[in-house]
C-alpha cells in the first residue's frame, strides 16, 4: 500500500470552521477530573487507590452531522433523487462509492465566489489528462483550503454549480469533495446574485443537481494541495448514522506505489 495522506480536519473548538450557531462545542475532562465518574462504580474506591490519582479522559461532544470532514448524502439535498426515488440516507450511502481511484482539480486560482462550470471541469481534465471513469472521486481543491483557520474560511473559495456537477454525474461519478465549508459557492455571494436577479435556480445549484442523478460529496477536506492530481485512491467511510442527511469520516488520500 502506498504512503497515506490525511485529507480531513479537525472537529476543534475556537476555530471559525462553520458559522457560530452551527460550530462544535467539544468539553474536554482530563485524568483528575474525572476521577468522581470512574469511582462512582466503584463503591469504597478513593482517588489515592488509582495508579497516580489518575481515572479515565473523556470529552463530550456537542456536533451536528455536518461539522468538520463529513460526506453529505443525496437526502441532504432533496427529499427525491434520480428523478422521483426516495433520496438515501447516509446509513444507506454504497460503501463502494467510499472507496475508489481520486482526481483532484486545481481551481485555486478562481476568485472567492465564483462558480465552476462544466467548461472548467473539462478543461481542468484535460490539462491533468485524466478521463473520468465511473464512480472516480472527484475533489475541488479550492482556494478556501489555505484559509481553514482564518475568519473568512466560510465565505472563501468557489463553489461547482449545477452544469459542472451534472457534468460529473452523467460520466459515473457518484462522490465528490471540496475543501471549502461548501459544495456550491460561499452564500453570501449567491444571496448577493440572487437579490439582483430573482433567479432562484442560483440557490444550492450544485447540491440541487442531486435531485437528478444521486451523489455525495464530501465538505470542508483539508490538505489537498498535497496531492498529486491523479494517482491515489480515496477513503471516506462515513459514520453509519441512522436516517441522517450526513456522516462524520476521517477522509484519507492513499498514494499509488
Amino acid at each position: 500500500m502506498g504512503k497515506i495522506i490525511d485529507i480531513s480536519i479537525f472537529l476543534e473548538n475556537d476555530v471559525i470552521s462553520d458559522p457560530p450557531h452551527l460550530a462544535p462545542k467539544i468539553t474536554y475532562f482530563g485524568h483528575h477530573g474525572s476521577v468522581d465518574s470512574m469511582l462512582k462504580y466503584f463503591p469504597g474506591a478513593k482517588a489515592e487507590d488509582l495508579p497516580d490519582g489518575a481515572a479515565w479522559a473523556f470529552e463530550r461532544v456537542q456536533l451536528n452531522t455536518h461539522n468538520g470532514t463529513h460526506l453529505d448524502a443525496p437526502y441532504h439535498f432533496h427529499p427525491t433523487m434520480n428523478g422521483g426515488e426516495r433520496a438515501i440516507t447516509i446509513d444507506e450511502v454504497p460503501l463502494d462509492w467510499c472507496f475508489q481511484r481520486g482526481v483532484k482539480l486545481d481551481f485555486r486560482h478562481f476568485e472567492n465566489g465564483y462558480v465552476a462550470t462544466a467548461k472548467d471541469v473539462e478543461a481542468e481534465l484535460l490539462r491533468v489528462g485524466h478521463v473520468l471513469n465511473p464512480l472516480d472521486i472527484v475533489v475541488v481543491n479550492t482556494a478556501a483550503g489555505a484559509r481553514y483557520g482564518h475568519d473568512d474560511f466560510v465565505s472563501s473559495g468557489c463553489g461547482m454549480g449545477l452544469e459542472a456537477t451534472m457534468y460529473l454525474l452523467e460520466r459515473g461519478v457518484r462522490l465528490t469533495g471540496t475543501d471549502a465549508w461548501s459544495w456550491d459557492a460561499p452564500f453570501v455571494y449567491i444571496a448577493e446574485k440572487f437579490e439582483q436577479t430573482r433567479d432562484a435556480g442560483l440557490i444550492w445549484e450544485g447540491h440541487k443537481a442531486g435531485r437528478h442523478i444521486g451523489y455525495c460529496h464530501l465538505e470542508k477536506l483539508g490538505n489537498l494541495e498535497a496531492l498529486p492530481a491523479t494517482g491515489f485512491r480515496i477513503a471516506c467511510f462515513p459514520v453509519k448514522v441512522k436516517g441522517a442527511s450526513a456522516g462524520w469520516t476521517r477522509a484519507v488520500a492513499i498514494l499509488d506505489n
